[in-house]
């Protein structure tokens, strides 16, 4: 028994059974029978005390009155339950306790002597405060409710942490304000009602031992472990933003209370969907695994688990439950799990799956050293607390992606999923030896062996119709600030106008000339320095000109007609890369479903894109050359069809542009390194950098000997560099002319030479924009083969790698 009260309360507490004693008095006064001789019997035995009536005030009188108190109680306390109910005679919020059942008591003293018993998680000041808002809700009709459940935390003798809910009947209590109580008034309420953590206020509205509590409450308890277990797990996860040790202990905790095994341990398994393996959890002070050895990094699953338990687990994603490892083991002699756990002193187990949203996470192991302590059935009892596991495990699985997420954006940039993985690899790696002796530098991603495609779709004149546009809008203008200017000369009084209108007409002049870099800086500048100014100190003197001077400073915003043509053409330019993106980014689900490869795009003034393939990029997939090939047909059909979706939607764009397509044909292999610098994949290699060098000049390239470009509006254009390129790629146009994508007729060009560079060819031919394929659909290499003749693919036979450039 304890009756250490808590050091303050405005409560002057006495333990008084005067409402029973007086209920026994009018059932004696007013009924016959054995009810009336009962209670004629218990006031005839308490007479000689009475501090049963007066109230108790020292923990000696209970001692010393222990069996009257029991006969007193003893209709409140039937004899038939003592052994079921767990029932004790209590003081609100005080930790006195006395009159205990019989399981009551044999709770406690498998507890033993050394434990006190307390309430979980109140201190004093939610105590003192709770008080006073029993006695504002009682005497003043607040509905100040700070009342939440209350639990006592009992361990059993083999250390099994139990949880009991705790029930409070107070009927047999009441309040009376002593001399020291203060008079609250409804300011005070609202004072108090805003001021939770002013301990000091409350004890000045409500002074220490200023309220009578007279009488006894009575307390019920209810063995809500497992709830009050789950309910701490989920507080425990969630509070808890590393996975560390302490969060550990505190999961066994919870999962031994709830499973009533007191050597019970928890283990966890990360699973890698990708690469099929285990490893030990990626969290900080990581949590153990008994599945997995610590010195081994990542294994794979086939290699961990047993058939059986692999399919359950990973396959069928349910539990699996061995309650005799011994019995396991000579039934399965293969394993390598069974010698593992054994070598631990396990002797029952069960492997729980953690999945979210139908993907496998990770393995939860519960472990005993106690044969059969769990097994198939108990199992099941995982069911309650699996969805905080998985939710936590999910969170800290997400929040390691983004921690590798945010390393490869700081260190790498944007990765393309074809190439994530290599990334992921580096970054766990360095994650992992982080914080470690040995310091471990990111190293760079490289690709060796690859082989690049290029092409774009590119807006013809787009620099000559954003010139005009320009010139347009500051014509305009200019215009309109003239004419405000030589009225406001005529009236406003406002000096040096008249030059500041010559000095625009001048500008006006240059405009319809060729368009300078620096034109319209300098004319904005003039506008923003000179103009302005004397329009809005006209609006200042309100000469009678201002709303046409307001409408100006309108269409002088960036949203107003003097910006008119210049938003047109940026929406148009806008229109077009969104639609030749859009699709581009559709037509690679065909490509990267055929084959993974690197992909990037790039909007400018039209869409350009990358692409690199090989065996580097998609180890686990078998590669050959004819991947390469169905590539290449695959980038000249979606070409063609971004052109044509280009052209039966320019009437409507807001700007009549159009634009022109072209492709880069490589057929030497190469390598691609990232760039730690520039956050972006490049050819590796002096050689190799020739092929970039071409991408960046062949666009604005004229056919040799004129001054026409090689691209041509409503034509595909196709630059390489030797006999071999050209004969498989007409192979590709052939096909594509059969399927009615191309005219027949074919250009054959050669290419002007470039700085550094000549030799180059080009093929070109005309786009037919009266067929297109279905969304999505495209032709494919193998359905190439299957219809063309052997000796319209003579190119196949010829040696790779081919002729660099010259």
């Amino acid at each position: 028994m304890n009756l250490n009260a808590l050091a303050e309360s405005p409560f002057h507490l006495q333990i008084s059974f005067h409402m029973l004693i007086e209920h026994f008095e009018e059932v004696a006064a007013t009924q016959t029978g054995p009810r009336a001789e009962y209670a004629r019997s218990v006031l005839k035995e308490i007479e000689p005390y009475p501090e049963l009536r007066d109230g108790i005030t020292k923990k000696e009188q209970i001692i010393n009155n222990t069996e009257v108190i029991s006969h007193l109680l003893e209709i409140l306390f039937p004899e038939a339950l003592t052994h079921n109910e767990i029932k004790a005679v209590s003081i609100p919020y005080q930790d006195i306790l006395f009159n205990q059942t019989k399981r009551f008591q044999s709770i406690l003293s498998s507890a033993g002597d050394a434990f006190n018993i307390a309430f979980r998680d109140y201190n004093e000041h939610q105590f003192y405060i709770m008080a006073c808002c029993i006695i504002l809700d009682s005497e003043y009709g607040t509905h100040l409710n700070l009342s939440k459940p209350l639990y006592y935390d009992i361990p059993t003798a083999d250390g099994i942490l139990k949880h009991y809910r705790i029930l409070y009947n107070a009927d047999f209590l009441d309040l009376s304000p002593t001399d020291k109580a203060v008079k609250i008034t409804p300011e005070d309420i609202e004072l108090l009602r805003d001021n939770f953590d002013n301990i000091e206020l409350w004890k000045e509205k409500f002074p220490v031992g200023s309220w009578n509590l007279r009488g006894f409450g009575l307390i019920s308890l209810f063995d809500a472990t497992v709830e009050s277990a789950v309910s701490s797990l989920k507080g425990t996860l969630i509070g808890h933003s590393e996975m560390n040790k302490e969060t550990h202990d505190d999961i066994e905790s919870v999962f031994r209370s709830i499973y009533k095994i007191p050597d019970l341990k928890v283990g966890f398994l990360s699973f890698d969907a990708d690469e099929q393996t285990f490893s030990l959890p990626p969290f900080k002070d990581k949590m153990r695994s008994f599945l997995l050895p610590e010195d081994v990094e990542a294994e794979l699953c086939s290699d961990t688990l047993c058939n059986n338990s692999l399919n359950s687990v990973v396959n069928e994603e349910v539990y699996y439950a061995i309650s005799d490892i011994d019995k396991y083991i000579a039934e399965n002699p293969t394993s390598v799990m069974g010698p593992r756990f054994k070598e631990q002193g396990i002797k029952s187990l069960i492997l729980s799956p953690v999945v979210k949203n139908g993907q496998l996470l990770g393995i939860m192991e519960l472990v005993s050293g106690v044969k059969g302590e769990l097994n198939s059935i108990n199992a099941n009892q995982l069911e309650v607390v699996m969805p905080f596991i998985t939710d936590t495990i999910d969170r800290k699985m997400t929040d390691m992606q983004n921690r590798i997420q945010a390393v490869i954006q700081d260190e790498y940039t944007s990765i393309h999923p074809s190439v994530y993985w290599k990334f992921k690899k580096e970054v766990k790696k360095y994650l992992h030896l982080k914080g470690q002796r040995q310091r471990y530098n990111l190293k760079e991603i490289t690709f060796n062996n690859v082989y690049p495609l290029y092409g774009q779709v590119d807006i013809k004149g787009s620099s000559e119709t954003r010139n005009r546009s320009l010139q347009t809008d500051l014509e305009n203008q200019l215009e309109g600030a003239i004419s405000l200017l030589e009225k406001l000369g005529e009236s406003s009084g406002i000096e040096s106008i008249e030059m500041v209108v010559q000095r625009l007409r001048a500008y006006e002049i240059e405009l319809k000339t060729a368009l300078k870099a620096d034109t319209e800086q300098q004319i904005q500048q003039y506008l923003d320095n000179r103009v302005h100014p004397i329009l809005k100190q006209a609006l200042v003197l309100e000469i009678n000109n201002c709303p046409a001077i307001e409408r100006y400073f309108e269409d002088a915003d960036k949203m107003g007609d003097y910006h008119l043509q210049r938003r047109k053409y940026e929406t148009t330019v806008a229109i077009i890369n969104e639609r030749m993106a859009v699709m581009l980014d559709k037509w690679q689900e065909v490509a990267q479903a055929a084959y993974p490869h690197y992909y990037e795009r790039f909007k400018t003034d039209g869409v350009e894109h990358n692409l690199y393939i090989g065996q580097q990029i998609a180890p686990t997939q078998e590669f050959d050359m004819d991947h390469v090939r169905n590539l290449r047909l695959w980038q000249i059909q979606a070409l063609c069809e971004m052109e044509l979706e280009h052209h039966f939607n320019r009437d409507i764009l807001p700007y009549p542009l159009e634009v022109t397509s072209l492709i880069l044909a490589f057929s030497a292999p190469l390598s691609i390194r990232f760039r730690m610098d520039e956050k972006r994949f490049d050819v590796d290699g002096t050689y190799n950098a020739r092929f970039e060098i071409v991408k960046k000049r062949i666009d604005k390239a004229c056919i040799k000997g004129t001054t026409e470009r090689i691209t041509a509006i409503g034509k595909l254009t196709i630059v390489y560099t030797n006999h071999d390129e050209e004969l498989e790629y007409l192979a590709y146009i052939h096909y594509l002319q059969m399927k009615g994508l191309l005219e027949q007729d074919i250009e054959m060009l050669e290419v002007e030479d470039l700085q550094g560079i000549s030799g180059l060819k080009a093929i070109r031919v005309k786009i037919l924009y009266d067929s297109s394929l279905p969304s999505g659909q495209s032709y494919t290499y193998k359905e190439l083969l299957e219809e063309l003749d052997p000796e319209e693919l003579q190119y196949q036979n010829a040696n790779e790698p081919n002729a660099p450039l010259a």
